[in-house]
């Protein structure tokens, strides 16, 4: 028997009971899914169309597939992936499940493919927060079909006010916040030069925008605060700190002063800012890519330092950015011999499931993960810290990331640690990953009922 609903859900269930186009951005881990599934179920039971959701690979069975199985079981689901795509959407069923970059398939379907569904579900909506990417164009050429439409998202504004704009745009046709992204940007934004040149313009939200834009959008978004619906122990976020080794410094340097890095026989360099800034990441994450895409190894400090926080928990969660990293990480966890798994884009559709189910089963201490695949929905309680083996930019990623452990079902203490280089762009990175989550704060504390 499926577990009562909580009361924040049953109010979920209200809104999206008196409103055909809604903005989910609660918290990570207060029951999205479920809610969305009890509320499709219900309309679909009285005759309703079916439903369309679009999600990430990840969560097509391990959350989507899981959730109808044990809330509405009499609900058919068919998953679609790019191997099987036109047999499973020909194929009966109440629900049909696929992945975001989809609707590029589905843009070029005629109109009558269209006339059974009702119901379009885009789980973490922000993969289609920019207007002009393929997918984003798809997918406002289908909403039309579709008079039932549900966006979620824990983390609505994590680059800044302008990510709303399309999202808003795909639930109501630009009834709120306009039919123009740029009359948008004009309205929420100023213009600042950040270089010479005259196109170098940086759009700034400006103050108080959050507050304006909330009241706008307030009557179709449900927002819940995670510690307000569920009693689960805190999670505590912190950095851990570390010097660079002398021979490790020189290298940074040498990128940072003369763009030009000699490692071994290797030599490498960067031609532009932006470059050189994602170079001195990889330097000081330990190793750095050359020309050919193959990396050099500058030292493994940091790869021991996060083993060592691994080693001192039960289970852990280590996300890493680039596939230098995780490859180090393995060897230094098959070096200690301490169990582990990989979940990242290498990883198959059919494969992603058990993983998860095998780390919750307590089978290996430590699951190295991008947060690209596995920052999004997955349940991971198993286990107790988060670690970043380097600070990110992406606030979303972040976010989504410490709360596949911190959610519904935890019963321990949690913790989130940032490997954080001192003396180098690390400290920028986590500075400006506060910054950003400030400002989204602010506006989800705007949308709070």
């Amino acid at each position: 028997m499926a577990k009562p609903l909580f009361a924040h859900q049953k109010q979920s269930l209200s809104m999206l009971a008196n409103n055909k186009r809604v903005l989910d951005t609660s918290d990570p881990g207060t029951g999205k899914t479920r809610v969305e599934v009890e509320d499709f179920a219900r309309r679909r039971r009285k005759g309703g169309g079916c439903a369309l959701v679009l999600a990430t690979k990840s969560l097509l069975d391990t959350a989507w597939r899981l959730d109808f199985n044990e809330f509405a079981s009499d609900m058919g689901v068919v998953t679609a992936y790019a191997h099987n795509r036109a047999e499973a959407f020909a194929a009966t069923a109440d629900v049909y499940t696929t992945n975001h970059d989809a609707v590029n398939w589905l843009a070029k379907q005629p109109a009558s493919f269209f006339k059974k569904f009702d119901t379009l579900i885009v789980d973490e909506g922000t993969a289609f927060k920019h207007h002009t990417s393929m997918r984003s164009k798809s997918l406002a050429k289908i909403v039309k079909y579709f008079p039932y439409r549900r966006i979620l998202t824990g983390t609505p504004n994590s680059n800044g006010i302008l990510d709303l704009w399309h999202l808003l745009f795909l639930l109501d046709d630009g009834a709120r916040l306009g039919k123009s992204f740029y009359a948008f940007r004009a309205a929420a934004c100023v213009p600042v030069q950040v270089g010479l040149s005259a196109k170098a313009i940086k759009w700034v939200d400006r103050e108080g925008i959050e507050a304006v834009v909330a009241t706008m959008i307030r009557d179709i978004t449900i927002r819940h605060r995670f510690e307000d619906c569920v009693d689960i122990p805190e999670n505590f976020r912190h950095a851990k700190r570390f010097k660079l080794s002398k021979k490790h410094v020189q290298a940074y340097q040498d990128m940072e002063e003369f763009r030009i890095v000699q490692i071994k026989k290797t030599k490498i360099t960067a031609i532009n800012a932006a470059v050189v800034a994602n170079k001195l990441l990889q330097i000081a994450s330990g190793a750095v890519y050359n020309d050919d895409d193959d990396y050099s190894l500058i030292d493994s400090e940091r790869y021991q330092l996060v083993l060592d926080l691994v080693e001192e928990r039960a289970h852990s969660i280590v996300f890493f950015q680039w596939k230098h990293q995780r490859d180090e990480l393995v060897k230094e966890a098959e070096r200690r011999h301490i169990s582990y798994n990989v979940f990242d884009g290498s990883v198959k559709d059919t494969g992603r499931a058990e993983i998860i189910a095998d780390f919750q089963a307590g089978k290996y201490q430590v699951l190295f993960a991008h947060p690209r695949t596995a920052g999004h929905g997955l349940t991971l309680i198993r286990g107790t810290a988060t670690i970043w083996a380097g600070p990110t930019y992406n606030l979303e990623w972040f976010l989504q990331g410490l709360k596949r452990i911190h959610r519904i079902g935890q019963t321990q203490r949690t913790e989130t640690i940032v490997v954080v280089a001192e003396e180098t762009i690390d400290e920028r990175v986590w500075h400006v990953l506060q910054h950003k989550d400030a400002n989204m704060g602010m506006l989800l504390d705007c949308l709070m009922p």
